[in-house]
């Protein structure tokens, strides 16, 4: 058996050559686009889109959504042209159905998550809803936590315009820049935020 490993070869495309999969059977409603864009406008883009040498997307539909969202016209990409028609097809699936097979060690999260909380991390961005998080915390008797801010999702960034050495310094250094937008007096690549015209 042959492993197609490609971390070197990660290609910057414009949004416009990216083309969604019609028969895309993963949805990503409002919600999920707009919580997306938040984890990138804080994380970066940390995860390259999959695609055929055509430009249709394998995997990365809801972080192509996000980024038009926060107004970034290019993004990472791997292509995958070793696949057949039937693998792409095939592996949509799995990318998404994959990780949902997984599970969660409650206690270690709950560690994970009052740690967040004692550093006023925000965590509305990681993804958990606020309604699981409320319960999730009050089962383990944090009663006297502050309230979990999940609107996040209704503030989406101001679109960013980023340079390529932003996203081309994470990768190449294996660190991501903890916002997309940095402090001036960040050794970190700059990347500018504009108000789309």
């Amino acid at each position: 058996m042959t492993m197609h490993l490609r971390p070197s070869q990660i290609e910057f495309w414009p949004l416009d050559r990216l083309k969604p999969y019609a028969r895309n059977a993963k949805t990503h409603d409002a919600d999920q686009v707009a919580r997306i864009a938040a984890s990138m406008a804080e994380f970066g883009w940390t995860v390259p889109c999959l695609v055929a040498s055509d430009g249709e997307l394998i995997a990365g539909h809801g972080r192509v959504l996000a980024a038009a969202q926060l107004g970034l016209v290019e993004a990472p990409v791997i292509v995958l042209g070793h696949l057949t028609e039937a693998q792409r097809r095939a592996y949509r699936i799995a990318d998404n159905k994959l990780t949902e097979l997984g599970g969660w060690d409650e206690a270690l999260l709950l560690e994970e998550l009052r740690g967040l909380m004692a550093e006023d991390f925000d965590l509305g961005l990681i993804g958990i809803p606020e309604d699981e998080l409320d319960a999730l915390l009050h089962d383990a008797g944090d009663d006297n936590r502050t309230p979990i801010d999940d609107d996040t999702a209704d503030t989406i960034p101001d679109p960013l315009y980023c340079d390529v050495a932003v996203r081309r310094w994470e990768l190449a250094t294996g660190r991501t820049a903890s916002r997309l937008v940095m402090d001036e007096g960040d050794q970190k690549p700059a990347c500018r935020s504009r108000k789309r015209a």
